[in-house]
């Protein structure tokens, strides 16, 4: 790629260096020891998201701050290695999450860096689009599509402050999961969330776990579903950045929105199957040979300006 190429989609959130500890029986409690089968190194945060992204043909920018040390470079290999372009900025250490799967749940402990994507790296390159977290929504360079996210923290914060910032009006999209449209909306069930946040943001895309995902657009109403695909679980770090890839390449790609739901379900799925959700992130072929035996038809791309103007 080279440094003038417009990319399809640029990813602004904190990206991590994953040791996931393969094979607990459970997770560890409090002054218990576990011994794990296996332990794997892998990209994680924005990572994942960018590499499912460039699995599935899109041209995708990395933006977060790597460090300067050994597991920074190990990241920006994995990133080099998906054709992945990196624009972010070397800092002093690499943020790192220790993940403990067990019986298809996880627990997970982490050291944040703290650094933060500029805008100038987030715009390097001329993105189509960009993901971003509720709290960076300013970072979004001028005509891109934006695809907001949230996180646990992230989510805590704008429960704690009252009411979604106002830039998410203008976004493509808000992807949560269950949780976070609960705790963002303050209601009792996903349906009654969905729709309660339908009313700051023109579409909100809420992934239910192994129940699939739902999306409601302004207006409140429900405009589509998709089921869950059932699998045997392994691991499901990562498996919200999956679908927010796979759903971005979807829309990029003129998806209808049903069809969005079902293919990014369905990426989701396939990456649970695996320990470490890089490892789990199929390439294009491998999702439409999936897709072909749920009867989905790989979508034609299509410009994201008319996407604009449709919406």
């Amino acid at each position: 790629m080279s440094a003038a190429a417009a990319i399809d989609l640029a990813c602004g959130e904190p990206a991590f260096v994953d040791l996931t500890f393969v094979g607990l029986d459970a997770v560890p409690a409090a002054g218990e020891e576990r011994h794990a089968a296996e332990l794997v190194r892998g990209p994680g945060g924005a990572a994942i998201t960018a590499i499912g992204a460039a699995r599935l043909g899109l041209r995708v920018a990395l933006a977060s701050p790597l460090g300067d040390d050994p597991e920074g470079e190990f990241v920006r290999a994995a990133l080099a290695a998906d054709g992945v372009r990196w624009t972010g900025r070397r800092v002093a250490r690499t943020s790192l999450t220790a993940v403990m799967p067990a019986d298809g749940e996880r627990a997970m402990a982490t050291f944040d860096n703290g650094a933060e994507s500029g805008a100038a790296e987030l715009a390097a390159g001329r993105p189509r689009a960009v993901v971003l977290s509720l709290d960076r929504l300013a970072l979004a360079p001028a005509g891109a599509a934006v695809y907001a996210t949230v996180g646990d923290q992230t989510a805590r914060r704008t429960a704690a402050a009252g009411e979604l910032p106002a830039a998410v009006a203008a976004a493509r999209a808000l992807l949560v999961n269950e949780r976070e449209a609960l705790l963002l909306s303050g209601a009792d069930d996903v349906e009654e969330a969905a729709r309660a946040l339908a009313r700051s943001a023109p579409l909100v895309v809420v992934t239910l776990g192994p129940r699939g995902a739902l999306a409601v657009a302004a207006g409140g109403e429900e405009t589509a579903r998709a089921d869950g695909v059932p699998v045997e679980v392994v691991d499901t770090t990562g498996a919200g950045d999956l679908f927010c890839a796979a759903y971005v390449w979807a829309d990029l790609s003129g998806a209808p929105l049903a069809d969005r739901l079902r293919w990014a379900v369905l990426y989701a799925a396939l990456s649970v199957r695996v320990a470490t959700a890089v490892a789990g992130a199929a390439t294009l072929e491998a999702l439409a040979e999936a897709g072909a035996e749920r009867g989905l038809a790989l979508p034609g791309r299509r410009a994201i300006t008319s996407m604009k103007e449709e919406r």
